[in-house]
């Protein structure tokens, strides 16, 4: 292949680097979790173990074990942990199983959209900003050129995967801003996601789980497309536990995060995912022209409350926006959540990535002694019970310093909007799990350790308020561990195909894991799978500390089902 040359060198770099004793990691193949999200049950430590009741954080965690700064052997274990960035695009394009999927997915995905256009021409008009619309007028109308967008797409990926081939440090410069993924409303090319987890090329659908299309509107009448997902097979009147996941920003289609869904599902819960306004295939802005996406942070707030309202609506309450919005726009619009019978109202979580980490942040804690009240159509206080940040939590604002993110990718955001980007007053309220990243947005190595507990900022605003909350960054990882971008520069996560499904990885199957258990933990009820067991999994650091960053240090603060007060995470 072309890449071979600068493939080669790069790895020759490595291997010698690890020679010559730079510290280096577990091989993928014996790596924890290689087949999915873990339910067995490790060996749980006990009060004098480590992490047990009372023990302190490990102050000296990361930097005290590792070579010193500066000396060649910390350039060289840098160098290596900076590596693991390229793992994914140079597995993707030296896979032909991953190229010929991600392909024919692109390519009716693309053809999807333009179906979706034919029949109803004003998600045209709302799907997308006044920059955009004539290319995707053009590129979309079925009536004259119903090749073109297919075209634009096979272009489009021959042009990515040639770069990739040629150098895999692309990958670092491939924002997926082409012109076939305007905001990623085709679903194509990037921002197909995983292309193996879709109906038609993957068993779960209709065996593990079904899915439903949706489509509401949100509280400015932009409307929202979206999936709602449960269990197949589910006895007649058993519940489960409900989780709405919320898409990243820019770049960030709801198929981005099927994985978490998928897993959720088999695992037991009912989910909704769905695209923001301004994300994906929901409208860019309103009839009135307010826009979404990073235009307009709040919809990530604002909107992740009104999914929750769709995610609880039923036939004796239906969900409220679609009402006074309705006549709006001609798409018939789902009057309430078809699984609403399937769903334990009492228990509902959240999670999100990146500026919906934000959301997710803000939203748990509407409600909250001294924060914005809940501002939901259907509940008089807040519902969520337990919520996940992927790599963007942010802190609630400390008189005189504004809100506190770790060095989280989400401060870039609002740095361009101005650091007094408007944000409801919120305070933690439920168990959060944070999860963050080494190198961020734009991944470049480290030129000087950073300051170890940096990261920590939510987590200690969490401890501080008596909340449980558990914290850890994954060791090599950028900002897109969370959302399956083929191409981007992330770890490892499609290193085989086994069945027709990627196997394995680096840190997604670490975020699956630790995400899981603590969901389970907090909404799952006695007899229920993974109630036993979720204590012992998130207590499963001997599985998992060769994937913790050696940089940044990770904490936790919670309370165990029997009663035991777990502090601190070490290496």
């Amino acid at each position: 292949m072309r890449y071979t040359p600068m493939l080669s060198a790069l790895m020759l770099s490595i291997l010698l680097l690890s020679a010559c004793g730079g510290s280096s990691s577990d091989n993928l193949s014996t790596a924890p979790s290689d087949e999915g999200p873990r339910t067995d049950t490790p060996d749980q430590p006990g009060e004098n173990d480590e992490g047990g009741e009372g023990a302190p954080p490990d102050e000296e965690a990361g930097q005290a074990s590792g070579p010193a700064f500066p000396s060649p052997e910390w350039y060289a274990r840098e160098l290596e942990n900076y590596a693991r960035v390229l793992e994914a695009p140079i597995e993707q394009v030296s896979s032909p199983a991953f190229m010929l999927r991600w392909t024919s997915q692109s390519v009716a995905n693309a053809a999807s959209y333009a179906a979706r256009a034919g029949e109803d021409n004003s998600w045209l008009l709302g799907g997308v900003t006044t920059l955009l619309g004539s290319l995707v007028n053009q590129l979309t109308d079925p009536f004259s050129e119903p090749e073109a967008l297919f075209t634009l797409v096979q272009d489009t990926l021959t042009d990515t995967i040639g770069q990739l081939q040629e150098n895999p440090m692309a990958a670092l410069a491939l924002v997926g801003n082409t012109p076939v993924t305007p905001l990623c409303t085709s679903w194509a090319a990037q921002c197909a996601g995983d292309p193996f987890r879709y109906p038609g090329a993957d068993s779960f659908y209709g065996t593990v789980g079904e899915v439903q299309p949706v489509v509401f509107y949100d509280r400015e009448c932009a409307r929202l497309s979206g999936r709602v997902w449960r269990p197949a097979g589910l006895p007649d009147g058993a519940v489960v536990p409900g989780v709405v996941i919320q898409n990243g920003s820019v770049q960030a289609p709801e198929t981005l995060y099927w994985w978490a869904a998928q897993m959720l599902v088999e695992n037991g819960y009912a989910v909704l995912t769905f695209d923001p306004r301004g994300q994906g295939r929901s409208d860019m802005q309103t009839p009135q022209g307010v826009q979404g996406s990073n235009f307009n942070p709040a919809v990530f707030w604002e909107g992740l409350v009104d999914a929750i309202d769709f995610f609880r609506s039923s036939p004796a309450q239906p969900y409220p926006h679609n009402e006074t919005c309705q006549g709006t726009q001609p798409t018939p619009v789902t009057a309430f959540n078809p699984y609403f019978g399937d769903i334990d109202p009492e228990r509902l979580g959240i999670a999100g990535h990146s500026l919906g980490a934000v959301g997710v942040s803000i939203v748990q804690g509407m409600g909250a002694e001294g924060a914005a009240p809940w501002d939901g159509q259907l509940d008089n206080h807040n519902p969520v019970t337990v919520a996940v940040a992927w790599d963007g939590a942010i802190a609630p604002a400390v008189e005189g310093e504004g809100s506190g993110g770790g060095s989280s990718p989400i401060g870039l955001v609002f740095g361009l909007l101005g650091d007094d980007a408007p944000r409801p007053a919120f305070a933690p309220r439920v168990p959060m799990m944070i999860q963050d990243s080494e190198y961020g947005l734009t991944p470049v190595p480290f030129a000087q350790p950073p300051e170890p507990r940096s990261q920590l900022g939510p987590f200690e605003a969490w401890q501080r308020a008596g909340v449980p909350s558990m914290s850890f960054t994954i060791q090599g990882s950028s900002h897109y561990e969370w959302s399956l971008l083929p191409s981007f520069p992330t770890s490892s996560w499609c290193p085989q195909v086994v069945d027709g499904r990627c196997q394995g990885g680096w840190g997604l199957p670490m975020a699956q894991h630790y995400s899981l258990a603590w969901l389970d933990r907090y909404l799952k009820l006695p007899g229920e799978v993974g109630f036993d067991t979720a204590d012992q999994r998130l207590l499963a650091d001997e599985d998992w500390q060769a994937r913790l960053s050696f940089y940044f240090e990770a904490d936790r603060d919670f309370v165990t089902r029997d009663g035991i007060r777990i502090i601190g995470l070490s290496r």
